[in-house]
Formats: C-alpha cells, sequence, structure tokens
C-alpha cells in the first residue's frame, strides 16, 4: 500500500494498532521516548483477556498471568462490605505492566512494526488543517497519519491547533492522581477480604485498595487533587488499622501517577489523526482501567481504516471508528463519567446511608474492564430513581440522587446524538454541547 503511519508513543492501543496494520500492508513506525526496557510501571495489571483475541493478539504464556481476585467495597464509616461476584468467564487477568509491553512489542515486531525508542516526540507537524507528521529533537517525521498513544498530557493533543476542535486537557475531577506501591507483608495477620476498597476513608475524598497477596501488600491510593508522601503516609496509617500487615518497606513502585477517569475525548478525529488510548481518555471513569478498552478500540481504527480503500485519513473517513468506539464504549463511559461525578458530589455520610440501606449492593458494583455502562448493570435512569425513592427517606439525599438519576438520561440523550456520518458544523455542535454538559456536573 506504501501508506506511511506513524504511532506517536507505545500505548498499548497504539501498539496493537501498529501490529493490526503493519500485517496488512502499511509501513508502520512506533515513536517513543523512553528505553523500551523503561516501559511500563514497576507493577501488575488488571484487564479484560477477551481484548487480546479481539485484536488478533496471541495469549500470552499462562505462566505471565492470573485470574483476579473479586474486591470488596467498603463505605466511608467501613460498617458494610459489598463484595463483587463476577461470573468466572468474564474475570479478567493480573499481569505485570512490563510483560504486558513485551507481549505487545513482540507481537507488532513479527507484525512488521519499527521502532524508534529513546526519541522524544515535541510537536506536531501541521499544514492548513492537517497532522501531516511529527517533529522530534533530531527532525521533522511525515506520515500520511499519525495515531496518538502519548497519553493523557500527550505533546500531539495538546498542541493542535484550536481550528481542530479536539480538548487539550482534562479538567479538575476528570483525572486521578494515583500511588501505588507493593508493601512487605508482615505477621500473621488473615484479612477476610483479600481485595479490599476503601471509599472516601476518613472522610475525604479519595479511594484507596489493599490487595492481600502470598508475600506482599499491594497498596492503591487516588485523590483528585496532587498528593505527596505526607498524604501517602497518613493514608497507610488508616489502612494499617484494619490491614496490620501492611509492612513499612516497599519492595516494588512507589510511584506517582496520572489516570483519565472522565468520559471520553469527544472528537478522537482530524485529518491525518486518530486519538487512542489515554491519549482519547479511554479509562474507565470509576475504576481507572484503560487497557482492554484500548485493545478494543484499536480493532476498531484498523477495520475503519482498511475500509477507507483510498487511504486519504480525513477526518469524515475515520469517523467510523469514533462511531463504533461510541456505541460499543463510549456511550457507557460518558454514562459512568456522569455516576462518577454525582458520587463524588455526595457527602461521606451519604454514601455510607447508601451501603446501609442496600441501595449500593452487589449488582451495583460488579464492574469489570468490559464494562459498557449501565447496561451491564441492568438499570436505567428510572430504576435509579425508582430505587431511591423506595429506599432512601433522606429527603436532601434523595433529591442528589434523583437529579443523578436526570443527568444520566441527559448523558445517554446527548452521546447518541453525535453524528452518524462527519460534517465539521455538525461534528463541532455536538462536540460543544457535549463537553459543555460535562463541565457542568
Amino acid at each position: 500500500m506504501g501508506k506511511r503511519i506513524i504511532v506517536a508513543g507505545a500505548g498499548h492501543g497504539g501498539l496493537s494498532a501498529a501490529a493490526g496494520l503493519s500485517k496488512r500492508g502499511f509501513d508502520v513506525t512506533v515513536i517513543e521516548q523512553k528505553k523500551e526496557c523503561e516501559l511500563g510501571y514497576d507493577w501488575t495489571d488488571i484487564f479484560d483477556p477477551k481484548s487480546f483475541s479481539n485484536t488478533g493478539i496471541p495469549y500470552p504464556a499462562e505462566e505471565l498471568f492470573e485470574y483476579k481476585e473479586n474486591m470488596t467495597f467498603f463505605n466511608p464509616s467501613l460498617t458494610v462490605p459489598v463484595r463483587q461476584n463476577i461470573p468466572k468467564d468474564e474475570l479478567e487477568i493480573k499481569m505485570e505492566r512490563s510483560d504486558i509491553y513485551k507481549h505487545l512489542i513482540a507481537h507488532a515486531r513479527n507484525c512488521g512494526v519499527k521502532f524508534m525508542f529513546e526519541t522524544p516526540i515535541t510537536a506536531p507537524i501541521v499544514y492548513g488543517s492537517r497532522v501531516c507528521g511529527v517533529r522530534t529533537g533530531d527532525s521533522d517525521i511525515f506520515a500520511d497519519l499519525v495515531i496518538d498513544a502519548c497519553g493523557i498530557d500527550s505533546v500531539i493533543r495538546t498542541s493542535l491547533p484550536d481550528v481542530f476542535g479536539i480538548e487539550k486537557a482534562p479538567a479538575f475531577g476528570e483525572r486521578a492522581h494515583a500511588y501505588r506501591a507493593f508493601y512487605e507483608r508482615v505477621g500473621d495477620f488473615c484479612p477476610e477480604h483479600n481485595y479490599e476498597v476503601y471509599l472516601m476513608q476518613g472522610g475525604e475524598k479519595k479511594v484507596a485498595w489493599v490487595a492481600t497477596e502470598e508475600g506482599f501488600t499491594d497498596v492503591l491510593i487516588v485523590r483528585f487533587d496532587e498528593f505527596g508522601s505526607d498524604e501517602v503516609e497518613k493514608t497507610l496509617s488508616q489502612l494499617r488499622k484494619s490491614n496490620p500487615h501492611i509492612g513499612e518497606k516497599i519492595l516494588r513502585g512507589g510511584q506517582f501517577v496520572h489516570i483519565p477517569i472522565r468520559q471520553p475525548l469527544a472528537v478522537l478525529v482530524a485529518d491525518g489523526y486518530a486519538a487512542i488510548g489515554d491519549s482519547a481518555f479511554m479509562t474507565v471513569p470509576l475504576i481507572g482501567s484503560g487497557i482492554a478498552n484500548s485493545l478494543k478500540a484499536s480493532a476498531m481504527l484498523i477495520n475503519t481504516i482498511l475500509d477507507d480503500h483510498e487511504c486519504a485519513f480525513t477526518a469524515a473517513s475515520l469517523w467510523k471508528y469514533q462511531n463504533s468506539y461510541y456505541k460499543y464504549l463510549g456511550e457507557g463511559f460518558a454514562v459512568l463519567s456522569t455516576i462518577k461525578s454525582g458520587l463524588f458530589n455526595l457527602l461521606p455520610a451519604e454514601i455510607d446511608y447508601l451501603f446501609e440501606t442496600g441501595f449500593v449492593n452487589e449488582s451495583l458494583i460488579n464492574i469489570s474492564a468490559n464494562f459498557t455502562g449501565l447496561k451491564s448493570l441492568n438499570l436505567t435512569p428510572k430504576d435509579i430513581a425508582s430505587k431511591a425513592k423506595a429506599l432512601c427517606t433522606d429527603r436532601i439525599l434523595l433529591t442528589k440522587l434523583i437529579r443523578i438519576a436526570s443527568q444520566v438520561a441527559s448523558a445517554k440523550a446527548i452521546t447518541a446524538m453525535m453524528p452518524t456520518s462527519y460534517s465539521q458544523p455538525a461534528v463541532a455542535r455536538w462536540s460543544e454541547k457535549y463537553t459543555s454538559f460535562f463541565s457542568k456536573l
């Protein structure tokens, strides 16, 4: 075919798209600022293994992964544990992130993908209204299509001219600041639940988990605002009250990272450009998981490009990718983002009430990486409102819950209004309505 494609950044979705497109005859190069041996954090990741088969990637060797345990969620006052019960055939796998990268890169190389590591991208190359390549510290590299897999703060997306109509950065509350480390496991204490998630512990807007393994305890702390070691120590002190086996010594990790926890990017494509993965905010808004979504999105992008027989790589010809993503994943995640905003606007005592009355129950927290929104929960906005009226005697909280149900209905309606075919004025009008709605939550 002779068409050249640059994948900017070695994100999971970008690597998968690179492999699939190279296998089908495109000239594909992945440009990544890090060394190959430095890719991935020093911890495990959880994701839906079916996302491999969906994109034509072989399953990793069985010794490289294990199946995740169900999570148990605790309310702020720790009075009511609610445990997931994910069916066996829907269980996610847990795999070292470095091994995920090795697996994806090896597959991409086998498909003919070329790699340029230790090559920082400084900006996109834009001529008129088209992305034509990327600028590195040493040279300009031109291409017919740039796939942006540079992450939440992508230098490509944030440098695009305003005329492209693509959001540059997530707002406050749409970016999670996270700390994760594996601590030495000490003593003989065995928790009742091996994977515990704590919501708003200490009355603060934060989430933490403690996953107990054979030789260590995996601790994650997430807040909307940035934090440092003092907050880590304070949260660890709170967690050790019910988890005395969390030792002082860090065995692995100990890093601070940023994760998008918001609705998908309003516009994923432009002439010569397509965003994927964290660059397109493809995580599950409630839990921040995004690997499976990115891999599934890569299959949609590959199919869209193969259907573009002229290989024009215009916004119009790439719009099928956007439509596919929103149809199968994006609409559900937009709804989840609405619920996330509503829940984190509640008071800790109100979260306690929802747990204690059974509003938050097993069906509500059966969330996995292949989650596609309210359809998976068998809930509608009407169901939310009806359940709130049946269980909630607190009129202020009831009003808040009904408002969340109304917002969920609005989110579903707005995403359903996305144009099915590309027209720049129509897309711009819809994008403005979409971004305006979420900015007011």
